[in-house]
Protein backbone atom coordinates (compact mmCIF):
# COMPACT_ATOMS: atom_id res chain seq x y z
CA UNK A 1 0.00 0.00 0.00
CA UNK A 2 1.06 3.89 -0.08
CA UNK A 3 0.27 5.87 2.67
CA UNK A 4 -1.37 8.84 2.28
CA UNK A 5 -2.78 12.15 3.28
CA UNK A 6 -5.50 14.61 2.34
CA UNK A 7 -4.61 18.06 2.11
CA UNK A 8 -7.99 18.91 3.80
CA UNK A 9 -6.63 18.47 7.11
CA UNK A 10 -4.51 21.72 6.59
CA UNK A 11 -6.49 23.88 3.72
CA UNK A 12 -9.44 23.69 1.97
CA UNK A 13 -7.99 26.18 -0.65
CA UNK A 14 -5.34 24.71 -3.19
CA UNK A 15 -2.72 27.66 -3.34
CA UNK A 16 -0.68 25.84 -0.96
CA UNK A 17 -1.00 22.76 -2.62
CA UNK A 18 2.97 22.36 -3.61
CA UNK A 19 3.56 23.23 -0.09
CA UNK A 20 1.98 20.88 1.13
CA UNK A 21 3.37 18.19 -1.04
CA UNK A 22 6.62 18.82 0.52
CA UNK A 23 5.40 18.95 4.13
CA UNK A 24 3.71 15.20 3.67
CA UNK A 25 6.60 14.39 1.84
CA UNK A 26 8.94 14.88 4.93
CA UNK A 27 6.51 13.55 7.41
CA UNK A 28 7.17 9.91 5.64
CA UNK A 29 4.10 10.23 3.03
CA UNK A 30 4.51 8.19 0.01
CA UNK A 31 1.57 9.45 -1.77
CA UNK A 32 -0.77 13.08 -1.20
CA UNK A 33 -4.36 13.78 -1.87
CA UNK A 34 -5.48 17.21 -3.29
CA UNK A 35 -9.50 18.03 -3.05
CA UNK A 36 -9.85 19.69 -6.30
CA UNK A 37 -12.64 21.98 -6.18
CA UNK A 38 -11.58 23.86 -9.02
CA UNK A 39 -9.08 22.66 -11.67
CA UNK A 40 -8.59 26.04 -12.48
CA UNK A 41 -7.20 26.64 -9.25
CA UNK A 42 -4.59 24.52 -9.08
CA UNK A 43 -0.76 25.32 -9.84
CA UNK A 44 -0.06 22.97 -12.13
CA UNK A 45 3.90 23.67 -12.59
CA UNK A 46 4.53 24.06 -9.13
CA UNK A 47 2.90 21.16 -7.75
CA UNK A 48 4.82 19.00 -10.69
CA UNK A 49 7.84 20.22 -9.72
CA UNK A 50 7.16 19.54 -6.05
CA UNK A 51 5.50 16.00 -7.00
CA UNK A 52 9.08 15.43 -8.89
CA UNK A 53 11.29 16.72 -6.37
CA UNK A 54 9.59 14.65 -3.65
CA UNK A 55 8.54 11.09 -5.80
CA UNK A 56 5.34 10.94 -3.72
CA UNK A 57 2.44 9.30 -5.69
CA UNK A 58 -0.91 11.19 -6.11
CA UNK A 59 -4.59 10.93 -6.20
CA UNK A 60 -7.79 13.31 -6.45
CA UNK A 61 -10.36 13.88 -4.62
CA UNK A 62 -13.66 16.59 -4.46
CA UNK A 63 -17.43 16.35 -3.77
CA UNK A 64 -20.77 17.49 -5.94
CA UNK A 65 -21.89 20.95 -5.14
CA UNK A 66 -25.36 21.83 -6.04
CA UNK A 67 -24.75 22.83 -8.92
CA UNK A 68 -22.88 19.58 -10.55
CA UNK A 69 -25.63 16.41 -10.29
CA UNK A 70 -25.61 13.84 -12.12
CA UNK A 71 -29.02 12.38 -10.38
CA UNK A 72 -30.78 15.41 -11.25
CA UNK A 73 -33.78 15.74 -13.49
CA UNK A 74 -32.01 19.10 -15.46
CA UNK A 75 -29.75 18.11 -18.04
CA UNK A 76 -28.01 21.30 -17.36
CA UNK A 77 -27.23 19.79 -14.23
CA UNK A 78 -25.73 16.52 -15.01
CA UNK A 79 -23.71 18.23 -17.73
CA UNK A 80 -22.14 21.00 -15.64
CA UNK A 81 -21.67 17.58 -13.49
CA UNK A 82 -20.08 16.08 -16.53
CA UNK A 83 -17.95 18.83 -17.30
CA UNK A 84 -16.48 19.71 -13.52
CA UNK A 85 -15.33 15.52 -13.78
CA UNK A 86 -14.03 15.70 -17.35
CA UNK A 87 -11.58 19.18 -16.02
CA UNK A 88 -10.58 17.50 -13.13
CA UNK A 89 -9.37 14.47 -15.32
CA UNK A 90 -7.40 16.69 -17.68
CA UNK A 91 -6.20 18.14 -14.70
CA UNK A 92 -5.02 14.88 -13.37
CA UNK A 93 -3.27 14.01 -16.64
CA UNK A 94 -0.93 17.22 -16.27
CA UNK A 95 0.07 16.59 -13.00
CA UNK A 96 -0.02 12.47 -13.03
CA UNK A 97 -2.24 11.42 -11.20
CA UNK A 98 -4.05 7.95 -11.59
CA UNK A 99 -7.26 8.58 -10.01
CA UNK A 100 -10.36 10.71 -9.11
CA UNK A 101 -12.15 9.90 -6.13
CA UNK A 102 -15.10 10.56 -4.16
CA UNK A 103 -18.95 10.91 -4.41
CA UNK A 104 -19.19 11.84 -7.91
CA UNK A 105 -22.67 10.90 -8.55
CA UNK A 106 -24.55 13.77 -6.39
CA UNK A 107 -24.10 16.99 -4.11
CA UNK A 108 -22.90 15.94 -0.55
CA UNK A 109 -25.62 17.28 1.35
CA UNK A 110 -28.55 17.00 -0.70
CA UNK A 111 -31.12 14.57 1.08
CA UNK A 112 -35.01 14.75 -0.46
CA UNK A 113 -36.73 12.57 2.24
CA UNK A 114 -36.75 9.29 0.74
CA UNK A 115 -34.80 7.47 -1.10
CA UNK A 116 -33.25 7.30 -4.85
CA UNK A 117 -35.72 6.45 -7.40
CA UNK A 118 -34.36 3.98 -10.49
CA UNK A 119 -35.00 7.02 -12.71
CA UNK A 120 -32.06 8.84 -11.00
CA UNK A 121 -29.97 5.88 -10.43
CA UNK A 122 -30.54 4.85 -14.26
CA UNK A 123 -29.29 8.71 -15.10
CA UNK A 124 -26.40 8.48 -12.75
CA UNK A 125 -25.67 5.03 -14.42
CA UNK A 126 -25.11 6.64 -17.98
CA UNK A 127 -23.34 9.79 -16.89
CA UNK A 128 -20.81 7.71 -15.05
CA UNK A 129 -20.67 5.30 -18.43
CA UNK A 130 -19.71 8.93 -20.19
CA UNK A 131 -17.08 9.99 -17.70
CA UNK A 132 -15.19 7.27 -16.69
CA UNK A 133 -14.77 6.41 -20.48
CA UNK A 134 -13.11 9.63 -20.57
CA UNK A 135 -11.49 9.00 -17.67
CA UNK A 136 -9.88 5.48 -18.97
CA UNK A 137 -8.71 7.46 -22.43
CA UNK A 138 -6.71 10.11 -20.46
CA UNK A 139 -5.00 7.08 -18.16
CA UNK A 140 -7.25 7.69 -15.30
CA UNK A 141 -9.82 6.07 -13.30
CA UNK A 142 -12.77 7.70 -11.05
CA UNK A 143 -13.49 5.75 -7.78
CA UNK A 144 -17.05 6.72 -6.36
CA UNK A 145 -17.44 6.75 -2.66
CA UNK A 146 -20.68 5.58 -0.63
CA UNK A 147 -21.16 8.26 1.92
CA UNK A 148 -23.25 8.16 5.45
CA UNK A 149 -27.18 8.75 5.18
CA UNK A 150 -26.32 12.02 6.98
CA UNK A 151 -25.16 13.31 3.79
CA UNK A 152 -26.34 11.55 0.91
CA UNK A 153 -29.39 9.64 0.13
CA UNK A 154 -28.34 7.80 -3.02
CA UNK A 155 -24.62 5.38 -2.17
CA UNK A 156 -24.41 4.54 1.85
CA UNK A 157 -22.92 1.19 1.30
CA UNK A 158 -20.41 -1.10 -0.57
CA UNK A 159 -23.20 -3.54 -2.32
CA UNK A 160 -24.36 -0.27 -3.65
CA UNK A 161 -21.28 1.05 -5.36
CA UNK A 162 -20.64 -1.84 -6.23
CA UNK A 163 -23.21 -2.44 -8.34
CA UNK A 164 -23.00 0.98 -9.96
CA UNK A 165 -19.77 0.30 -10.82
CA UNK A 166 -20.69 -3.57 -12.37
CA UNK A 167 -23.76 -1.43 -13.99
CA UNK A 168 -21.32 1.41 -15.97
CA UNK A 169 -18.97 -1.84 -16.70
CA UNK A 170 -16.07 0.56 -17.80
CA UNK A 171 -12.56 0.28 -17.20
CA UNK A 172 -12.36 3.66 -15.91
CA UNK A 173 -14.64 3.37 -12.53
CA UNK A 174 -14.18 1.67 -9.60
CA UNK A 175 -14.73 1.47 -5.36
CA UNK A 176 -13.54 3.92 -2.90
CA UNK A 177 -14.45 2.86 0.39
CA UNK A 178 -13.84 5.01 3.61
CA UNK A 179 -13.44 3.77 6.97
CA UNK A 180 -15.53 6.79 8.88
CA UNK A 181 -18.92 6.00 6.45
CA UNK A 182 -18.59 2.46 7.32
CA UNK A 183 -18.32 2.75 10.61
CA UNK A 184 -21.82 4.12 10.24
CA UNK A 185 -23.52 2.37 7.11
CA UNK A 186 -22.18 -1.16 7.00
CA UNK A 187 -22.96 -4.08 8.96
CA UNK A 188 -18.88 -4.74 8.99
CA UNK A 189 -16.38 -2.53 7.31
CA UNK A 190 -14.37 -6.53 6.25
CA UNK A 191 -16.89 -7.41 4.72
CA UNK A 192 -17.50 -4.66 2.90
CA UNK A 193 -13.58 -4.70 1.79
CA UNK A 194 -13.93 -8.17 0.62
CA UNK A 195 -17.49 -7.60 -1.32
CA UNK A 196 -15.54 -4.77 -3.04
CA UNK A 197 -12.95 -6.99 -3.84
CA UNK A 198 -10.74 -6.02 -7.51
CA UNK A 199 -12.98 -2.98 -7.70
CA UNK A 200 -11.73 -1.27 -4.99
CA UNK A 201 -8.72 1.00 -5.93
CA UNK A 202 -8.55 4.00 -3.02
CA UNK A 203 -9.51 3.50 0.67
CA UNK A 204 -9.85 6.71 3.05
CA UNK A 205 -8.55 5.79 6.77
CA UNK A 206 -9.96 7.54 9.42
CA UNK A 207 -11.50 7.13 12.81
CA UNK A 208 -15.26 6.74 13.85
CA UNK A 209 -14.75 10.28 15.41
CA UNK A 210 -12.94 11.67 12.41
CA UNK A 211 -9.59 11.56 14.07
CA UNK A 212 -6.38 9.44 13.56
CA UNK A 213 -6.53 6.40 12.53
CA UNK A 214 -6.04 3.97 15.67
CA UNK A 215 -6.76 6.47 18.28
CA UNK A 216 -10.99 5.43 18.45
CA UNK A 217 -13.38 2.06 18.02
CA UNK A 218 -12.74 1.29 14.54
CA UNK A 219 -11.88 -2.77 14.17
CA UNK A 220 -8.46 -1.70 12.22
CA UNK A 221 -7.42 -5.76 12.83
CA UNK A 222 -10.26 -6.41 10.28
CA UNK A 223 -10.20 -3.99 7.98
CA UNK A 224 -5.98 -4.83 7.52
CA UNK A 225 -7.15 -8.62 7.36
CA UNK A 226 -9.48 -7.80 4.33
CA UNK A 227 -7.52 -5.62 2.76
CA UNK A 228 -4.94 -8.32 2.90
CA UNK A 229 -7.58 -11.34 1.99
CA UNK A 230 -8.04 -9.06 -1.36
CA UNK A 231 -4.65 -8.25 -2.21
CA UNK A 232 -5.18 -4.45 -2.16
CA UNK A 233 -2.44 -2.73 -2.82
CA UNK A 234 -3.85 0.82 -3.00
CA UNK A 235 -3.59 3.81 -1.61
CA UNK A 236 -4.56 4.37 2.32
CA UNK A 237 -4.68 8.21 2.88
CA UNK A 238 -5.70 9.82 6.08
CA UNK A 239 -8.64 11.99 5.33
CA UNK A 240 -9.53 13.92 9.12
CA UNK A 241 -10.50 17.49 9.54
CA UNK A 242 -9.56 20.29 12.34
CA UNK A 243 -11.95 22.74 13.29
CA UNK A 244 -9.57 25.58 12.60
CA UNK A 245 -10.49 25.39 8.72
CA UNK A 246 -13.73 27.13 8.61
CA UNK A 247 -15.38 25.80 5.37
CA UNK A 248 -14.23 22.46 6.05
CA UNK A 249 -15.65 22.55 9.90
CA UNK A 250 -18.95 23.10 8.64
CA UNK A 251 -19.23 20.65 5.95
CA UNK A 252 -17.74 17.71 8.07
CA UNK A 253 -19.35 19.52 11.31
CA UNK A 254 -16.42 19.44 13.49
CA UNK A 255 -16.84 21.93 16.58
CA UNK A 256 -14.26 20.92 18.53
CA UNK A 257 -10.30 19.55 18.88
CA UNK A 258 -10.97 15.74 17.79
CA UNK A 259 -6.61 15.27 18.07
CA UNK A 260 -4.12 18.00 19.42
CA UNK A 261 -3.30 19.36 15.91
CA UNK A 262 -3.24 18.31 12.17
CA UNK A 263 0.21 17.35 12.22
CA UNK A 264 -0.73 15.55 15.08
CA UNK A 265 -3.34 13.58 13.48
CA UNK A 266 -1.13 13.20 10.29
CA UNK A 267 1.82 11.90 12.44
CA UNK A 268 -0.12 9.81 14.85
CA UNK A 269 -1.94 8.11 11.93
CA UNK A 270 0.96 7.67 9.58
CA UNK A 271 3.09 5.40 12.41
CA UNK A 272 -0.33 3.46 13.39
CA UNK A 273 -0.62 2.62 9.45
CA UNK A 274 2.92 1.93 8.58
CA UNK A 275 2.90 -0.18 11.92
CA UNK A 276 -0.14 -2.41 11.33
CA UNK A 277 0.20 -2.31 7.07
CA UNK A 278 2.80 -3.61 4.80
Amino acid sequence: MKYGVNFLLWSASNKDDARWVRKAAAMGFDMVEIAVFDPAGVDVPAVRAALKDTGVALSLCSIMTPERDLTSEDPALRETAKEYIRGTVLLGEQLGAKLFCGPLYAPVGKLVGRGRTPEEWDRVVAGLREVAGFAHDHGMCLCIEPLNRFETYFINIAADARRMVDEVASPGLAMHLDTFHMAIEEKSSADAIRLAGKRLRHVHFCENDRGAPGTGQVRWSEIFSALRQIGYDGGAVIESFVPGIPEIAAAAAIWRDIEPSADDTATKGLEFMRAHGW
